[in-house]
């Protein structure tokens, strides 16, 4: 199987055409030019470009990180020439409409070169991520001259792109917001205030960054207040434009107030940004009185880029965890020490390698159990979200959008906790050697720590599972889901081999439904709901991956009666499988134990006293 920092090519071709059988989607539309003689060139070029160019520059990264020079932010050394490479060869186009410049190709085909990529260099590929996000906030909710004169550099990669939403004193809480909008003649705005955490906020990569900027515009008495309903989003160029999109060679008012000290991506600019006085342009209606959190104005587009970027987020830490885990495998096989507890396991040195001992077993499998299975679930919600966006079917379409956006916080919210705890167990395999930097591990540990951060801290993405995605569209998402489970328990009974997983699975249901009580129990009680919160999403997470394991399984046992395949490739799928069934999904009870206590425990002690 062909492995570059982690990637499996092999893996992806199986879970997108065995498991998800993309070619076989005849109902969306390009999906039947999906076949392997087009995917599989494209995952083996990337797998050939993140080996070649983005791994080789990971530890470089991590070593010189940005620095900032006369108020310029300078990127590691060799990443300028990575990053053209990239957009050079369309790796940041490959699924943008061809309507605005790109490939065309599915949602579902970026998330699987864009973990390759982010598997080798995490920190440089988050500045293509986020102008990606950001271009098609432009394309859907700017005016006519952005999408003419912006958004073609933003496609080419000439000019990336921002988000500026969290400031010192504001974060999640929009409310709080002190950045001011200021009504300009000409339709302009003057923009006002500081944003903390701006990854990619500057950079020596490209001459021109678009931040797309949340500010508070005035009320209808000319006051700022603390009411979401003014907060709104702004196109704000790092240097000036005219009303034509076009550079006047001067700087905005957009200056770089720090670089962060991080824990990790390092090679990642992560800046605070001053704007005193920048010129910037309001994103839908452009009366400076409309409704900023009307549908209009922009927000919509901003809340957008968001969802899918926590998506992105989840696959990110599923990559890093990736990395870690492929050389974590690789050390065990190499490292001796002990011996085998069964003699006949036992080489004929004086030591075995590690991998014998069931300890180290117990780590590697939790790592490959949680990573493969979190991998088909990143790419199911992507096909999910692509279905969504192009079946022909109003209720397809409608009962899509439903699962991908309950599926979303558990994507990036559990994944990302799982992803650390992988990362931090292939470091535990390594043993000391894990914790020098020589290794690599301690990096991935480092730099993935971030992503249950990111796009909104993860026990938000718990709160937002549990009181908006459950009860969202009368739950069409939650029964939708359960449909999808029952369909796969009655495909999996025709198969023997499968009745651990078949069994876990059921059990597994039986225990979300009984999670899914629980919100509902909680009535009005908003403590109890935020103490159930992180325990229900990740009930909802565990059982999702057994749901994917399930489909994995029955895909593989298909392919093994079609003799096709590497048969140890597909027994090996079972044998995981089995491993998540056995040794994971039991969690599920101690989680449901633990969020019947409800609030008390957690707010019976007086705040004085921590």
């Amino acid at each position: 199987m062909a492995r570059s920092s982690g990637i499996p090519v092999d893996e992806f071709m199986f879970l997108l055409h065995d498991v998800l059988r993309i070619d076989r989607r005849g109902d969306l539309p390009g999906f039947a030019d999906l076949t392997p003689d087009l995917t599989r060139p494209i995952v083996e070029a990337m797998a050939e470009f993140a080996a070649g160019v983005l791994e080789p520059l990971n530890a470089v990264g991590d070593r010189h990180g940005c620095t900032l020079e006369n108020g310029v932010v300078r990127t590691p050394p060799g990443f300028g020439d990575a990053y053209h490479a990239y957009c050079g060869a369309g790796w940041n186009r490959l699924t943008v409409s061809p309507a605005l410049g790109g490939e065309g190709l599915p949602g579902v085909i970026g998330t699987a070169v864009n973990e390759i990529a982010s598997c080798a260099n995490p920190a440089l590929l988050l500045y293509p991520g986020l102008t990606r996000g950001a271009m098609h906030s432009i394309a859907r909710a700017g005016t006519d001259w952005m999408r003419a004169h912006i958004v073609p550099r933003m496609v080419s990669g000439a000019w990336t792109g921002t988000m500026c939403l969290t400031e010192p004193a504001c974060g999640t809480d929009l409310r709080l917001m002190a950045t001011r909008a200021t009504p300009l003649p000409g339709g302009r705005f003057g923009i006002d205030g500081t944003k903390i955490f701006i990854s990619g906020g500057d950079h020596d990569l490209t001459d021109n960054v678009i931040h797309l900027v949340l500010a508070k515009l005035p009320d209808g008495d000319g006051r700022y207040i603390d009411d979401l309903a003014t907060v709104a989003l702004f196109l704000v160029p790092k240097m000036e434009l005219d009303d034509e999109g076009r550079l006047t060679g001067r700087r905005n008012g957009v200056s770089v107030g720090g670089l962060e000290a991080k824990m990790g991506l390092k090679g990642s600019a992560t800046t605070v940004l001053n704007f005193d006085g920048a010129i910037g342009w309001k994103l839908g209606s452009t009366k400076a009185d409309a409704p900023a959190a009307s549908k209009s104005s922009g927000m919509s587009a901003m809340f957008d880029m968001m969802n899918g970027a926590r998506l992105g987020t989840g696959v990110q830490a599923i990559a890093t965890a990736a990395a870690a885990y492929a050389k974590s495998a690789a050390y065990a096989k190499e490292r001796l020490s002990g011996r085998a507890a069964d003699p006949a396991a036992r080489g004929s040195g004086r030591a075995d390698p590690i991998i014998v001992h069931p300890d180290v077993r117990r780590m590697l499998l939790k790592q490959a159990a949680f990573l493969e299975g979190a991998r088909a679930l990143a790419l199911w919600v992507s096909l999910l979200l692509d279905e969504q966006a192009l079946s022909p079917d109003a209720d397809r379409r409608a009962t899509a959008g439903a699962l991908a956006s309950l599926m979303t916080p558990v994507v990036k919210a559990y994944c990302s906790d799982k992803a650390f705890e992988a990362s931090n167990l292939a470091v535990q395999v390594y043993g000391g050697h894990g914790y020098i930097r020589d290794n690599g591990v301690e990096q991935q540990v480092r730099d993935g720590r971030i992503f249950q951060l990111y796009e909104g801290a993860n026990g938000i993405q718990a709160l937002d599972l549990v009181t908006r995605k459950v009860p969202a569209q009368g739950g069409l998402g939650v029964a939708s889901f359960i449909e999808e489970i029952e369909a796969l328990l009655g495909a999996m009974a025709a198969h023997q081999t499968l009745r651990h997983q078949s069994a876990a699975l059921a059990a597994g249901l039986a225990g979300l439904r009984r999670a899914l009580a629980l919100p509902a129990a909680a009535g009005e009680d908003r403590n109890a709901i935020g103490a159930i919160a992180s325990d229900v999403l990740a009930i909802f997470g565990i059982v999702a991956i057994a749901f994917m394991w399930g489909r994995i399984g029955v895909a593989a046992l298909e392919a093994l009666d079609r003799r096709d395949g590497d048969p140890a490739f597909l027994e090996r799928k079972i044998t995981i499988g089995n491993f998540w069934a056995l040794r994971e999904m039991p969690q599920i009870e101690t989680h449901l134990a633990a969020a019947r206590t409800g609030a008390a425990p957690l707010m019976a002690l007086a705040a004085v006293d921590f």
